[in-house]
């Protein structure tokens, strides 16, 4: 079994979800910052100063390695995501429709 010392896996923090240790930043936030925003590691670790560069390679790491696990938890909750945001109005629409 691969560890990965930068990444943990609680239920009680970030849903379950994989995410750096000690933070809640989840690998599928570094994964999306790095794959789909194309940042490099420099960047994503200048966007998120807390967090060094091994943590941010960590959690990559740890992305291509479950890489289908991990996109198809991103889809399920853009998904989930585009649900709410048809059921209930935004309150800042309604506001500056009110205006």
């Amino acid at each position: 079994m691969t560890t990965y010392p930068h990444v943990a896996l609680d239920r009680g923090i970030c849903a379950g979800q994989p995410h750096i240790s000690g933070t809640r930043i989840t690998v599928s936030m570094i994964a999306r910052e790095v794959e789909h925003l194309r940042l490099s590691a420099d960047e994503v670790v200048a966007a998120h100063p807390h967090l060094t560069l091994a943590q941010v390679h960590g959690a990559l790491a740890y992305f291509y390695d479950h890489r289908d696990e991990i996109e198809t938890a991103m889809r399920e909750a853009e998904d989930i995501e585009t649900e709410l945001r048809a059921r209930f109005s935004s309150r800042i629409q309604e506001l500056l429709a009110s205006r």
